[in-house]
């Protein structure tokens, strides 16, 4: 992927990112030339990707508008999800396989992880660090659909809540 300044492309596992200029930077003693990515959620941390590095890491686009009705098609809970997460695996495996999946920056499987720990949370209580990847990958979704949708946080936290809990009528 070739890199613009003033695009949006997604980092894995850090999610929507503005292209920012090049920049010069003394590492170890030597100068070298990095993009400058500010991540697009609350955090305003930036991400400096060498220059001769760039086309080896597995940015991508953000979705078009168009596939978010897809995307929000993989949160709908299916009855085989819990196995999927289920007890054949134990905790450090499933934090090994969740991290390989953030690193993959496929926003499609993210999604599929979220639909399964919520319907999981349903049923029993997450240990912390299901807790926390759930937090993570819902963050990761919300920030992309609020960025591709040009809405509110908010708004694209209620899109995905609708879906999960369609019961619940939270956005109208």
């Amino acid at each position: 992927m070739t890199l613009t300044v003033g695009n949006k492309v997604v980092y894995p596992g850090r999610g929507p990112c503005l292209i920012g200029e090049v920049v010069e930077k003394v590492v170890c003693g030597m100068s070298a030339s990095f993009y400058r990515l500010a991540l697009l959620d609350d955090s305003r941390a930036e991400l400096f990707v060498p220059v001769a590095k760039s086309r080896d890491l597995h940015l991508r686009a953000l979705l078009n508008r168009s596939e978010i009705p897809k995307l929000l098609g993989h949160l709908k809970t299916r009855a085989r999800v819990t196995k999927d997460l289920g007890t054949a695996k134990n905790w450090r495996q499933r934090e090994i396989d969740n991290s390989k999946l953030f690193n993959t920056g496929s926003i499609f499987e993210l999604a599929h992880l979220v639909e399964s720990l919520t319907q999981l949370s349903g049923t029993k209580t997450l240990a912390p660090h299901d807790r926390d990847t759930l937090y993570r990958a819902r963050k990761l979704l919300i920030c992309e659909i609020s960025e591709v949708m040009d809405e509110s946080k908010t708004a694209a936290e209620a899109r995905i809540d609708n879906v999960l809990e369609p019961g619940k009528n939270k956005l109208n």
